[in-house]
């Protein structure tokens, strides 16, 4: 009887961990990763699992970032990481790659007859290439444009009706360079408007001191001649074959307020920096650097209005920081820049032999502006000859610009701090004119807590490990 109640209950249990044995649950499992595996940087692909619910992770973020929720990857850097994908503490991985994006390469010549994108890649660029009128001429960020002063002359020039679109950024900007890395090879960017003029005798209109003799000035105040934006031109200012026309590292002829110009550099040119011939267009954010000629220049009763932000450093040579003038018109136009700043490295000397301009701030043929939150710094006495000539914050240069501009009151500094200059403000005596300047009251105000330009420098402001800002 013992026996077969033994047997029985065996059986019984038996039976049950048979049963038990069938209900265990069998073990979670996430569906693998499902989605394009290499992309470029700044591209995006998706990493997918039928296994919903779960949290998307990269171990190097630095190469690819993983939207947590969605799976979505995002290059950041040439390079591998590990996507994972977790469930429950259950996980699955899959791995990105990351390339570089490709380069485009090709030789761009004129004229630009059709609108023409230029995709981001490293191009050269031959002779005077010219956007025609009603033609849109665009560069991708990152873009490099090479010229060649072997080939003649070069440069880039939107004609009036044209436009060309630049949009860098601080990363990636668009650089125009010169093969030789030598001041003075090539003719950099050159714009065309029909935004108002007041050229001499006041007549509305002039031709362009450029070489290509065109036609400038109108009454289109708000002409919108593109957007340029981390734009870098390096080695411009050249001399035409001819001998007699000298270009800067970017000139605006009568270009309007409608276009955009941010964060621009021109790198040791053999001209001015930046020069505008009348229009409203404004620039901001803009260095000019060891340019041979002025950092800044204008002529033809320019009047931009929302100026801001300019760095100039002078140095081996140059002449005026900022040189003004409005073709011998009394007028008021008034153009406006706010947070200036200008350096002249000690022992800089002017261009040119016999031409010395050593200044600051030259106001003359009526020249005019309203300047304010300016450091001046270096524009000290320089000798040549066995001549000391006096270098000064602001000097005015003839008996018209400081009887109808300084005492009419459209010539205001305020808010500057002056060091390591020898005078603040010099008349050029010449006679029947003593060189006497009074400012009005409120006209001319020093400052020690001025605080100059503001930039935030980027590959946009670095040349050869530089920062260009500073």
């Amino acid at each position: 009887m013992k026996t077969k109640f033994f047997a029985l209950a065996l059986s019984i249990g038996l039976l049950f961990s048979s049963c038990s044995s069938d209900n265990d649950p069998a073990p979670f499992i996430v569906a693998p990763l499902t989605g394009t595996e290499s992309i470029v940087v700044g591209a995006t692909t998706t990493f997918s699992s039928t296994t919903t619910g779960g949290t998307y992770t990269s171990a190097t973020p630095a190469v690819a970032t993983v939207a947590a929720s969605t799976g979505v990857i995002t290059g950041v850097s040439v390079g591998t990481s590990v996507i994972t994908y977790t469930v429950q503490s259950v996980a699955v991985t899959k791995t990105v790659t990351v390339t570089a994006v490709p380069v485009a390469t090709g030789e761009i010549t004129g004229p630009i007859t059709a609108d023409k994108t230029y995709a981001l890649g490293n191009y050269t660029m031959k002779g005077m290439v010219k956007v025609n009128s009603g033609v849109t001429l665009t560069f991708e960020a990152g873009s490099t444009i090479t010229v060649d002063k072997t080939t003649g002359d070069n440069a880039l020039v939107v004609l009036n009706g044209g436009k060309l679109i630049i949009n860098g950024t601080a990363d990636k900007p668009v650089v125009f360079t010169e093969k030789s890395k030598i001041a003075g090879s090539w003719g950099g960017i050159i714009m065309y408007g029909d935004a108002p003029i007041n050229a001499i005798n006041g007549v509305k209109t002039s031709t362009s001191e450029d070489g290509n003799a065109l036609p400038y000035g109108g009454t289109n105040a708000a002409h919108n001649g593109g957007s340029l934006k981390y734009v870098r031109v390096e080695y411009a200012g050249s001399k035409l074959a001819d001998g007699t026309k000298e270009l800067n590292g970017f000139s605006f002829y009568s270009v309007g307020s409608g276009t955009t110009l941010d964060h621009l550099v021109s790198y040791k040119g053999a001209d001015d920096g930046f020069e505008f011939y009348g229009g409203t267009a404004s620039l901001t954010n803009a260095i000019s650097y060891e340019n041979t000629d002025d950092s800044f220049d204008w002529q033809d009763g320019w009047q931009g209005q929302a100026n801001s932000n300019w760095y100039a450093r002078q140095n081996v040579k140059g002449n005026f920081g900022i040189e003004i003038e409005s073709s011998k018109n009394n007028n008021a136009y008034f153009p406006k820049v706010t947070n200036i700043t200008l350096r002249r490295i000690a022992g800089t000397t002017p261009e040119a032999v016999g031409d010395v301009q050593v200044d600051a701030f030259q106001f003359k043929n009526e020249g005019n502006g309203d300047f304010s939150n300016i450091i001046i710094d270096g524009y000290g006495d320089y000798t040549e000859a066995g001549k000391v000539y006096t270098g000064a914050a602001v000097k005015i240069q003839d008996a018209s610009t400081n009887t109808n501009q300084v005492n009419g009151g459209k010539i205001k500094i305020t808010k500057v701090k002056i060091t390591n200059t020898s005078k603040n403000i010099l008349g050029v005596v010449v006679a029947p004119w003593d060189g006497i300047v009074t400012f009005p009251a409120g006209n001319f105000v020093t400052d020690d807590t001025a605080t100059g330009a503001s930039i935030t420098g980027g590959a946009w402001a670095t040349v050869n490990g530089v920062d260009l800002t500073k």
